[in-house]
């Protein structure tokens, strides 16, 4: 599975028609290309890729005073239904060679019911569950003079840590946090994504992790 992708069909739903340039505007002020290695290149290829399957409705705009010609893009319901699928697939899946997913997913973690969140949160609990008790077995066998002991025990503490945020996550959710797809309204402009926390060098610059703005109007 794709961050891009998840990302790139997101970020042109929550607008409702943007041209390559908005739609990369927005993805990278998530510092999305430090977090999910997205360049403006890859923007660009997502929007193609996606509006040849269909996945993407591709509008060509004439010059005009407001600006030189270009393409606008649109998800269609095909799209839509993809957009949920990587979602859902983010949420409740645990792949440590892709912690980007989790981040992006984290990102339109409010275009799903509450409820339904909640579950797929619970399903990560699980997975989390999974690969700690497929670690911890060879942590336990390590040699206590093997440095790699330190490497398993890093698999482990990420794993109980990661579950412990999760847990807290849905505890929020629980109690009624944020503005979920069926509360009747959108997630307050400007809103970071909940419980993101992607990584940067203590040299980098700070990095925006400010959602696309939601334009409903033909996004539903």
């Amino acid at each position: 599975m794709s961050a891009t992708r998840l990302l790139v069909l997101g970020g042109v739903r929550r607008c409702g028609r943007a041209h390559g340039y908005e739609v990369r505007r927005e993805l990278i002020s998530w510092g999305s290309d430090e977090w999910a290695h997205v360049n403006p290149g890859s923007i660009y290829h997502a929007l193609r890729q996606l509006a040849k399957e269909g996945m993407l409705r591709a509008h060509d705009v004439e010059e005009s005073d407001a600006g030189p010609p270009h393409t606008d893009y649109e998800i269609t319901e095909a799209g839509r239904a993809e957009f949920l699928r990587l979602l859902r697939h983010a949420l409740a899946t645990v792949d440590v060679r892709h912690p980007e997913l989790l981040t992006a997913g984290l990102g339109f973690l409010t275009e799903l019911p509450r409820a339904e969140a909640v579950r797929l949160l619970r399903e990560r609990l699980d997975g989390l569950a999974g690969w700690r008790s497929s670690v911890s077995p060879h942590l336990d066998a390590q040699d206590p003079d093997d440095h790699l002991r330190e490497l398993l025990g890093w698999w482990v503490h990420s794993a109980d840590s990661a579950a412990d945020w999760t847990r807290r996550l849905i505890g929020r959710l629980e109690s009624g946090a944020y503005v979920m797809a069926d509360d009747g309204a959108p997630s307050p402009p400007g809103s970071p994504p909940p419980g993101s926390s992607p990584s940067a060098s203590s040299s980098a610059a700070p990095v925006s992790l400010q959602p696309p703005r939601r334009r409903r109007t033909s996004a539903k």
